[in-house]
């Protein structure tokens, strides 16, 4: 390294003795998965939503899938979605046979656009799965007109988007809409891995319930199964960190935005680079990470090198999915989304969790600017 400095995490979980207390409760007791520690975190997870009941399992991938058997989409069927989000977003549709129909982003909000959702939608179509991006909250208000105009159904992703609050001022995921979310290590809170799927209805908490379980039943013998079941169980040992997490959401939350105002103030003053878009309320993004757009034409990667050497990592942060081999296969091609495949080329995720310091953000700035200016 080129500074006198140690290297900056890119993400980093916030894990306190609570968390310690508690998974050392549930190896203590012996029952490692399918305890009380699953239901108290559902119940504590529900109750901080605002729904009135969530379904925890294995990953937020798990909860979109289950999501997708939920609507009964299957193969014939299309759901239309943005390109710019994480692979899982369009794998859940594959797992079913369902066709991933891409449209544009919004160039601002870098969600899906919901004029171009709309003029995707065929009579093939059934379903829309709006992406939270980068915790930015979808236009709800507006896919649920389209869902009701067209008579479909709706599928939240909204795994990196858990605290973030809509135009209508509700806490995403609580509209009643099949909604998703992920604790992966990097997320607003963790779990390590895991996911909660919030249901329309108890009658699909129950299918979920038993789909995450094998195709048992609750009221069912320990090897008897009715139905197609998945092993998307969440351990009562994963389950024990996320109740430690949802009692200090609201910190974590909190300590996140504080860094990302850090960023915003302080990346203001680096000529070329676009910020994340401003909150409109009382609409609120939850930061999930940090991203930045560099200039149209910048060598990315020179400039992913350029902060490595000075001990800060950088990711190329996210691609355009349509161009995946597996999906690309199903007929798209480079050009099709131009809003989304330029943000793509363009975006840079920084150093971003909570315990970064007004100090780390001046480094960083200042680096990033070096790293442009060289190029």
């Amino acid at each position: 390294m080129s500074e006198d400095l140690p290297p900056l995490d890119l993400a980093r979980p916030e894990i306190g003795p609570e968390e310690e207390r508690l998974v050392l409760e549930v190896l203590r007791s012996g029952r490692l998965s399918l305890g009380p520690m699953l239901e108290r975190f559902e119940n504590d997870f529900a109750e901080w939503l605002g729904v009135d009941d969530a379904v925890a399992v294995s990953s937020g991938t798990a909860a979109l899938h289950l999501g997708v058997r939920a609507f009964g989409w299957g193969p014939g069927d299309e759901v239309v979605l943005s390109p710019f989000t994480f692979v899982a977003s369009a794998n859940c549709l594959l797992y079913e046979g369902v066709k991933p129909v891409f449209a544009d982003i919004d160039p601002a909000s870098l969600n899906l656009d919901p004029e171009a959702a709309s003029a995707a939608v065929t009579s093939a179509t059934t379903g829309l799965l709006p992406i939270d991006i980068f915790g930015q909250p979808s236009d709800m208000p507006a896919f649920e007109q389209i869902a009701t105009d067209r008579g479909i159904g709706i599928l939240e992703d909204s795994c990196q988007a858990l605290g973030a609050v809509d135009s209508e001022g509700q806490k995403v995921g609580s509209r009643g809409n099949v909604a998703t979310f992920a604790f992966y290590a990097n997320k607003q809170m963790t779990t390590g891995e895991g996911g909660m799927i919030v249901p329309a209805d108890p009658a699909m908490a129950e299918v979920l319930r038993s789909e995450r379980n094998q195709g048992r039943a609750i009221d069912m013998d320990w090897l008897d199964h009715d139905r197609l079941g998945f092993n998307y169980r969440m351990s009562d040992v994963t389950a024990a960190i996320g109740v430690a997490q949802v009692a200090r959401l609201d910190e974590l939350l909190a300590g996140r935005a504080r860094v990302a105002e850090m960023y915003m103030k302080r990346l203001s003053g680096v000529a070329g680079i676009e910020l994340p878009a401003a909150d409109v309320p009382p609409a609120r993004r939850s930061w999930f990470v940090f991203p930045v757009r560099l200039p149209e034409g910048a060598d990315r990667d020179g400039v992913i090198r350029s902060l490595g050497e000075r001990g800060i990592p950088a990711k190329a942060y996210l691609p355009s999915i349509h161009l995946f081999p597996h999906l690309a296969a199903l007929g798209y091609r480079e050009g099709q989304f131009p809003v989304a495949e330029s943000v793509a080329a363009r975006s840079l995720a920084l150093p971003f969790h909570a315990g970064l310091s007004e100090g780390d953000i001046d480094r960083v700035a200042s680096a990033l600017a070096d790293a442009l200016a060289a190029g």
